[in-house]
């Protein structure tokens, strides 16, 4: 059986430039920089892997995730994922063509001694929407 799997980081610079934003310990893992968004129709379970262009982590509960096109479906995690607004990187892995609201992502840290797997999570619905400028 193959295994899709993909793993999902932002650059160095990307991460320099997040450690004044991180969501940190003490508050509910959402983060005030987290654009607003607006659905555009209804939720799917899943998205074909092919079509996502890139992701970007909002806070410890949000995932953006941009298809090729304008397209962009926001998850809205059903628990919190401590860590993931923190290190903003995750990897999943799956057997089909798609990525489900019933996969696991785990939580990566990547760089510096003790990197590695910080975590999994369970995903949510794909919803599509427009994010407000």
């Amino acid at each position: 059986m193959k295994r899709n799997t993909l793993f999902v980081t932002m650059g160095l610079i990307g991460l320099a430039g997040f450690a004044a934003t991180a969501v940190g310990a003490g508050n509910d893992g959402h983060s005030p920089k987290t654009p607003l968004a607006h659905a555009i129709g209804p939720a799917k379970n899943c998205i074909p892997i092919t079509s996502i262009r890139d992701s970007e982590v909002q806070d410890d509960w949000t995932i953006d995730f941009h298809m090729g096109g304008r397209d962009v479906y926001r998850v809205t995690l059903p628990q919190r994922c401590n860590g993931l607004g923190t290190y903003r990187s995750f990897k999943y892995e799956t057997s089909l063509s798609e990525l489900c609201n019933t996969d696991i992502i785990t939580v990566m840290e990547y760089g510096g001694p003790g990197g590695g797997p910080r975590g999994s999570c369970g995903m949510g619905m794909f919803t599509p929407v427009e994010i407000a400028k």
